[in-house]
C-alpha cells in the first residue's frame, strides 16, 4: 500500500516549481507510505510515491519505479495479488531476470509484454499511473471494484492526480467552490455518489476506469476497461456452487496473506470476517494471525460474544479495541481530516481507533468488506423479498393501517430497533424497487432536504439517480440489479472511503478476499436464489463455509459495525453537538438552514424521533466545512506516521 500523486502536462513543459508541488502532494500522503517518499520527473510528467513496504522490503522495490532503460515509470498504490501467477504464466523471469520480488515490477513488465490488455489479467486492489516516456503517453488506472481511491483535477493545462483529495489541495489557483449537487445527495445517502466529491473541480475516477493521456497532443480520454457483469448459470447446482466458492475463497485468503510483513484481520464476529478466519485456520495460518475486534460500549451494539467464540475456535493472536463515546470524541477531528469529505458512516471513527491499535502489531489487515454485496446479505435485500409478499397479501387499506400504527410506536435508539424497522419498512414498501431500497437506508427525504438546504435542487433527485442506474442494468432479476447498485454506490462510495482513509491514516493496508476477481466472477454466475434462498440470507456462502466455522456463527444474522450516536447525542456528544448546531456554525456553512437543523435536534432530544443518523451527518459536515473550507486547518489533525499523535479540537 502506498500513496500516489502526480502531474501530467497537457501543454507546456513542467517547471521546477510544479515538480516541487508534486513533492508537497506526496508529502501530504506520507501516512499512506511512511517508509519512503520519492519523485521521478521530466518536462512532461512528475510522479510521486509514498511507500509502505509490504512485498519485497528492499530498496530495489522503491516507488515510483523505473524500467531498466528508463522508458517506463510507475507510481503505484495497492497490490496485484495474482502477480506471482501472472509472472509465471507469461514467463517474465525467463525472458529477462526480474530485479525485485514486487508486484509493481510485474505490472510494468506485463505492460511491456501485452500492452494495455494486461489490465484484464489483474486481480487485487490498485491505483497507479504508468508513464510510457518512449511513446509519450500515460495511463492513470483504478481497479475493477474501486478498492483503492484515485482523484484527479484538471487545471492550467495540467492533469493532477492523487490517492487523496488533500494532496490535490496543494495545487494552487483552481476554483474551490463546493459541489452542491454532491452535498444534496450526501444528506440522503451519508456519502458522495459516483465521481462527485465535495469540490466541484475534483473528480474521483470511477471503478474499472482509466485515463489515457496523450502527452504529445495534450488530450486525455476516460475509458471503462472493465465492467461488472452478472451472468447467472441456471444449470449450476448447489453442490457445485458451494465447492467452487470454497476453493476460490481459500485461494483468495492465501494470496492476500502472502506478504513479507506481519498481517492481521478485522474480526467483527459476523460471518464475513469469521469466514476469513475459518479459512485461514483451514490453511494452517490462523495461529500466526493477529485479529482485532471493536467492542462497543453499548449492549445492543456489542458483538464481543461472537468474537470470543471465533478466538477460542481459531486461536489467533487477539486484540480487543474498546470504543466508548470519549474515545470517538478524542479521534473524531483526526478521522474527518483523513476522510477528506463529509461521511455519515458510523463505523469510520471505530475503524480509525482499531487501525491505531493494529499498527502496533501489523502492516496488513484483511477485511470482510464485499461479502454483503457479493452474497446479497443486506437486510434490505430480505426486505425486498418481504415487500413483494406484503404488497401481494395485504390490501392497500390494511397496509395504510399498519403504516399508521408503526408511526405511533415509541422511539427506541437501540440498534435496528423494532420501531425503526417497522416505520422504515411499511413506508418504503409502497415505493418502487430501487426507491424502496434507497428509502430503507436514507438519511433525509427529498422533502426534508428542501427544508434544510439552501442550495439549488439538482436536476435529478437522489431517488432518480438510483432509478436511472437500476433501469439501465440489463438483468431481468431485480435482486441482481440491487446487488449491482449496492456494489457501484454503497460499497465504493461509502465503505471503501471509510475503509481506505480511516485505516490508511495509520499506515495499515487493508485487503479484501471477497473482492478477488475469481471470487466475484464466480459469485456472479451463482443464481440469486442460492444467495438469498427464500428469506435465508448468505445461503450459499454458509454452505461453502460449513465445517470451517462453529455452528453458532453460521446461524447468526447480520449486524454490521455501527456506532450508537443516537444514544450518545443525549449524553457525551451533546456538548459538541450544541456547539456545532448553533446558529453561527450552521449559517456560516452557507448551505444549511438553522431552523431545520434546530428542529431535528430538538425532536431528537425530546425523543419524538430518532434523528441520530441525520444529526451525525450534519455534525460531520459542519466539522468538515470548518476544517477544509472556513478555517482551512485540516493539516493540524493529520497523523504523520506510525504511532504519531494528532492535535485535537
Amino acid at each position: 500500500m502506498c500513496g500516489i500523486a502526480g502531474t501530467l502536462s497537457l501543454g507546456k513543459p513542467l517547471q521546477e516549481t510544479e515538480r516541487a508541488i508534486v513533492r508537497d502532494m506526496t508529502g501530504m500522503l506520507r501516512h499512506r507510505g511512511p517508509d519512503s517518499q520519492r519523485l521521478l520527473a521530466d518536462d512532461r510528467g512528475a510522479l510521486g510515491g509514498a511507500r509502505l513496504r509490504i512485498t519485497d522490503l528492499s530498496e530495489a522495490a522503491e516507488l515510483p519505479m523505473a524500467s531498466e532503460n528508463g522508458d517506463l515509470w510507475l507510481t503505484y498504490n495497492g497490490a496485484v495479488t495474482n502477480f506471482r501467477g501472472l509472472s509465471g504464466q507469461f514467463g517474465l523471469a525467463g525472458r529477462r531476470p526480474l530485479r525485485t520480488r514486487s508486484d509493481a515490477e510485474v505490472v510494468m513488465r506485463l505492460y511491456e509484454e501485452l500492452g494495455d490488455s494486461f489490465l484484464s489479467r489483474l486481480s487485487g486492489h490498485f491505483a497507479f499511473c504508468l508513464y510510457d516516456r518512449g511513446r509519450g503517453r500515460a495511463l492513470v488506472v483504478r481497479d475493477f471494484y474501486g478498492l483503492r481511491p484515485l482523484f484527479y483535477l484538471v487545471h492550467g493545462g495540467r492533469l493532477h492526480f492523487a490517492s487523496e483529495i488533500k494532496a490535490l489541495l496543494e495545487v494552487q489557483g483552481w476554483d474551490r467552490r463546493l459541489d452542491h449537487d454532491a452535498l444534496w445527495h450526501f444528506f440522503s445517502l451519508a456519502y458522495m455518489p459516483g465521481r462527485r466529491t465535495p469540490f466541484a473541480g475534483i473528480q474521483e475516477l470511477p471503478a474499472g476506469h482509466l485515463l489515457e493521456v496523450d502527452l504529445r497532443s495534450g488530450v486525455f480520454t476516460e475509458k471503462q476497461y472493465s465492467a461488472l457483469n452478472y451472468e447467472p448459470d441456471p444449470e449450476m447446482t448447489e453442490e457445485a456452487a458451494a465447492a467452487g466458492l470454497r476453493s476460490r475463497l481459500l485461494g483468495a485468503v492465501e494470496r492476500n496473506l502472502a506478504v513479507d510483513v506481519p498481517a492481521g484481520l478485522t474480526l467483527s464476529g459476523g460471518l464475513d470476517t469469521s469466514g476469513i478466519l475459518g479459512l485461514a485456520k483451514e490453511l494452517g495460518l490462523s495461529r500466526g494471525l493477529h485479529t482485532f475486534s471493536v467492542v462497543m460500549e453499548e449492549p445492543s451494539f456489542d458483538e464481543s460474544r461472537y468474537q470470543k467464540i471465533m478466538v477460542d475456535f481459531a486461536r489467533p493472536i487477539h486484540h480487543e479495541v474498546r470504543v466508548g463515546p470519549r474515545d470517538v470524541l478524542d479521534c473524531l477531528f483526526s478521522t474527518i481530516a483523513h476522510l477528506d469529505e463529509p461521511s455519515g458512516d458510523g463505523a469510520a471513527a471505530p475503524s480509525f481507533l482499531l487501525a491505531r491499535e493494529a499498527r502496533k502489531h501489523v502492516s496488513v489487515l484483511l477485511s470482510g468488506e464485499g461479502g454483503d454485496e457479493v452474497f446479497n446479505a443486506y437486510e434490505t435485500h430480505r426486505a425486498f423479498r418481504a415487500r413483494r409478499l406484503y404488497r401481494e397479501l395485504a390490501p392497500l387499506w390494511a397496509r395504510r393501517a399498519l403504516g399508521a400504527a408503526a408511526q405511533k410506536l415509541p422511539v427506541s435508539c437501540s440498534k435496528l430497533s423494532f420501531d425503526f424497522l417497522a416505520k422504515r419498512f411499511t413506508e418504503g414498501a409502497e415505493l418502487g424497487v430501487p426507491e424502496a431500497h434507497l428509502f430503507w437506508r436514507h438519511v433525509l427525504t427529498e422533502e426534508a432536504k428542501l427544508g434544510m438546504l439552501s442550495c439549488a435542487v439538482p436536476e435529478r433527485t437522489t431517488a432518480e439517480l438510483f432509478r436511472d442506474f437500476y433501469d439501465a442494468l440489463p438483468y431481468p432479476d431485480e435482486l441482481t440489479r440491487l446487488s449491482h447498485l449496492d456494489l457501484w454506490h454503497y460499497f465504493v462510495d461509502d465503505l471503501m472511503v471509510k475503509n481506505d482513509r480511516s485505516i490508511m491514516a495509520h499506515s495499515v493496508e487493508t485487503r479484501f478476499p471477497y473482492m478477488e476477481r475469481d471470487v466475484v466472477d464466480f459469485a456472479s454466475r451463482i443464481p440469486a436464489g442460492l444467495k438469498l434462498k427464500g428469506f435465508r440470507g448468505r445461503y450459499i456462502q454458509k454452505r461453502a463455509l460449513q465445517g470451517l466455522l462453529p455452528p453458532v456463527i453460521l446461524r447468526r444474522s447480520n449486524m454490521g459495525l455501527e456506532m450508537p450516536h443516537s444514544l450518545w447525542f443525549f449524553r457525551e456528544f451533546r456538548e459538541l453537538a450544541e456547539r456545532y448546531f448553533s446558529r453561527a456554525h450552521v449559517e456560516r456553512s452557507g448551505l444549511l438552514r438553522y431552523p431545520a437543523v434546530a428542529g431535528l435536534w430538538q425532536d431528537h432530544l425530546a425523543r419524538r424521533r430518532d434523528n441520530g443518523r441525520p444529526l451525525w451527518c450534519i455534525l460531520n459536515f459542519l466539522i468538515w466545512f470548518d476544517m477544509f473550507v472556513y478555517e482551512g486547518n485540516y493539516k493540524q489533525y493529520l497523523q504523520h506516521g506510525p504511532g504519531s499523535g494528532a492535535a485535537q479540537a
